[in-house]
């Protein structure tokens, strides 16, 4: 009976995997050396996409620089092999003198982090060290708006500080990763977005709640197609209220005209859900109900994530009736 469910699973392994298989490389399986060669090829492929792509402060010190190497898992050398960007406070100022004063960007580029590309599938993931304002999460919602994909980012500074600019770097660094430069307006939105969740995050008083509203009401205007101001504020009122989140005026303006800018950037719900996984993890197992938009809960996991728990659910039934 064990070598029947074996070779059951084995063969329902085989069909949902060949939904991921290019069918050039099942054509022909008895061709064992082309096989191995291209295991081999793929292999280094592979080893050399997961190599970091490096951001760094322009203004960082010897000392400073020596921190926040050793809070990104770095070495001197390791700046010898990876592909390493400097990021200006020019051009930090370009990026956030919409949105923010010069006194609270600064004079000097500190901020830094570390891109590693992950596979399909992953999402996008951040860890921070020394960023007291700008949330893990916050980064997340805004990068997957800027367009990035799969990839794992550490955010690190030698000293707590804010951490807004450090979106600037992650950018940076993710272009020569992808070898494409992220377009200005996906750039500015991604911006608008990270500035507008962190000031309504530090005047309702809860970052998580926030980072579920904006990441809630940027899926719904992005799968409804939303522009007008009623509609709008009607998707923000109705979220809002779910989290029992209390919004001033001026949060609502915020929000209002984040998202009428989202809105033109065409923005694809489903790659948003799919790369921001965590939070939209969260949305939906705080119970935020977007039925009413035509969205269920299940939207808001990725599809490798929903193929995960059909497989799951595919082992854990042939166990239950054929035991072992």
């Amino acid at each position: 009976m064990n070598k029947r469910i074996t070779a059951l699973l084995l063969s329902a392994a085989a069909v949902l995997s060949m939904a991921f298989t290019p069918a050039a490389v099942m054509a022909d399986a008895s061709k064992a050396t082309d096989a191995s060669a291209a295991s081999s090829e793929a292999s280094e492929t592979s080893s050399s996409a997961t190599a970091p792509f490096i951001s760094l402060g322009a203004d960082l010190s010897d000392a400073q620089k020596a921190t926040v190497l050793e809070l990104l898992g770095l070495t001197k050398t390791d700046l010898d092999k990876d592909t390493v960007v400097t990021v200006t406070n020019e051009e930090e100022h370009k990026y956030l003198d919409s949105y923010l004063s010069s006194d609270v960007i600064g004079t000097k580029a500190l901020s830094s982090c570390k891109v590693v590309s992950e596979k399909s599938g992953h999402g996008i993931t951040v860890e921070t060290h020394n960023i007291s304002y700008v949330t893990a999460g916050m980064y997340e919602n805004a990068l997957a708006t800027a367009g990035m994909k799969d990839a794992s980012v550490t955010v690190a500074a030698p000293t707590n500080i804010s951490g807004t600019a450090a979106l600037v770097g992650a950018m940076e660094a993710y272009s020569k990763m992808n070898g494409d430069v992220i377009q200005p307006q996906l750039m500015d939105g991604a911006t608008d977005e990270l500035v507008t969740t962190s000031q309504v995050a530090e005047d309702t008083g809860d970052s998580d709640k926030t980072e579920q509203l904006i990441a809630a009401v940027k899926q719904v205007v992005a799968e409804k197609g939303y522009t007008s101001d009623s509609d709008i504020d009607s998707t923000i009122n109705d979220v809002a209220g779910q989290l029992n989140i209390s919004l001033s005026d001026e949060d609502r303006q915020l929000i209002r005209e984040l998202m009428q800018k989202l809105s033109s950037l065409d923005l694809n719900a489903t790659t948003l859900t799919e790369q921001a996984q965590n939070i939209y993890n969260e949305i939906k197992n705080g119970n935020i109900d977007l039925s009413k938009y035509g969205i269920s809960s299940s939207e808001a996991n990725s599809f490798l994530t929903q193929f995960q728990s059909l497989f799951d659910s595919i082992i854990a039934w042939f166990q239950k009736n054929f035991g072992g």
